[in-house]
């Protein structure tokens, strides 16, 4: 860290290649409105932690305390976490996974300083949780309810739903906390009213599957878990679906960053992205017109959205990376009617525009990625800039499985 804190109070464009760059005023912007939206419906928050994993960005989503439950992907994240228990500002932390024998063993040493909250979406996951037990307490879970996005889950019209529920009821190894969905497929919208329609389909969908809870548990607290970073931008919607007698929660991980795909949604402008990579220029084709840069498809990855090419050159946005191998990107001319987004008109561009007059070999080029979350992982620190793009910080994040 000392190396990387050597660049504290340079310019970005003096950090070494590739890097990656986090605005702090536009996280600190970004965390702050969701703030907002979710106080004026007075429900609760669970940010995740999975996009920025560092201690400096949970700390903000939880601002300090205020919010004191997280979500977690990976055990290093929650382990990464635990500062933040003896700060006093976590309290809780779900394990997003439907739970799998292997990794009970440290969760329940992690339980032990950390409340943790286990997923389930199968009656083989009461099994092996009532075969690990033990003498240890009942452990909380929350039931995943598919709608739509058809990654993990049960859906709400399954059959096996309601026996799901009884079984969590009876089982001495645990307790309901709660019904969680994840609307990953809200990333699919292009208006805000599309998203505010998947949020209210999430609601109803852990809504009907609390339905089917026993009057003598019904009277109790429930939480339902609703959200994703798309639908969490047209929280205000809510007020119209509030259900009666539960508790809803709020969970949202890469709402801090944002990033192409999030824009392509139409919910938020290019602006309010607070991730960028810093790239080299290593070599330029005139009969290809095209460059090549070192940052391939381990520093962005290979997700795409309706903006073509695997990220696009900030200042230039008809330039984007149109191919990539493991640490090659190649920069090409890549305009499209989806630039809009970008608040760019695509006949102010020039489609033209020569790879050997635009760049040449060292020029530094920040780019936006399509993905913050699979780009952040990559890289081993995070430099953080002040609204002059002045490095004031340099983060560490949580590594591993």
């Amino acid at each position: 860290m000392a190396w990387y804190d050597s660049y504290i109070g340079k310019p970005v464009t003096d950090l070494p290649t590739p890097s990656l760059i986090l605005s702090k005023p536009t996280i600190e912007r970004n965390i702050s409105q969701l703030h907002q939206d979710v106080k004026n419906l007075g429900i609760a928050f669970r940010p995740h932690v999975k996009t920025l994993k560092s201690l400096e960005v949970t700390r903000l989503m939880l601002d300090n305390g205020l919010y004191r439950k997280i979500v977690a992907s990976t055990l290093p994240e929650i382990e990464g976490a635990l500062p933040l228990v003896k700060e006093g500002v976590l309290d809780e932390c779900l394990y997003s996974m439907p739970i799998y024998p292997s990794v009970l063993p440290r969760l329940a040493q992690l339980s032990d300083t950390l409340k943790i909250v286990l997923m389930i979406d199968n009656e083989q996951h009461i099994d092996i949780l009532e075969q690990f037990q033990g003498t240890r307490a009942s452990w909380p879970v929350f039931i995943k309810i598919d709608v739509g996005t058809r990654r993990a889950g049960v859906v709400k019209s399954s059959s096996v739903l309601p026996s799901l529920v009884r079984r969590v009821e009876e089982s001495p190894a645990v307790e309901l906390y709660g019904f969680y969905c994840h609307a990953g497929h809200s990333y699919a919208c292009r208006t805000s009213e599309a998203a505010a329609s998947v949020l209210k389909d999430e609601v109803e969908g852990v809504v009907s599957a609390s339905k089917f809870l026993s009057k003598k548990e019904s009277g109790r607290k429930v939480i339902v878990s609703i959200g994703s970073t798309p639908t969490a931008h047209v929280v205000s919607s809510l007020r119209e679906v509030l259900p009666e007698g539960l508790e809803l929660e709020l969970h949202a991980g890469n709402f801090p960053c944002n990033d192409l795909q999030q824009v392509c949604t139409g919910l938020i402008p290019a602006t309010a992205q607070s991730v960028r990579v810093l790239t080299e220029v290593c070599s330029v084709y005139p009969e290809r017109n095209e460059a090549l840069i070192n940052a391939g498809t381990i520093a962005l990855s290979k997700e795409t959205s309706d903006l073509p090419g695997y990220g696009r050159v900030i200042d230039r946005p008809q330039w984007a990376v149109v191919r990539t191998s493991q640490e090659h990107g190649i920069l090409g001319l890549s305009a499209a009617p989806a630039l809009s987004v970008l608040g760019v008109n695509n006949n102010e561009v020039d489609t033209e525009e020569k790879a050997d007059q635009t760049f040449r070999i060292g020029d530094r080029v920040l780019l936006w990625c399509q993905h913050a979350c699979i780009t952040a992982s990559a890289f081993p620190v995070y430099f953080v800039a002040d609204e002059k793009d002045i490095v004031r910080e340099a983060w560490a994040p949580w590594k591993g499985w």
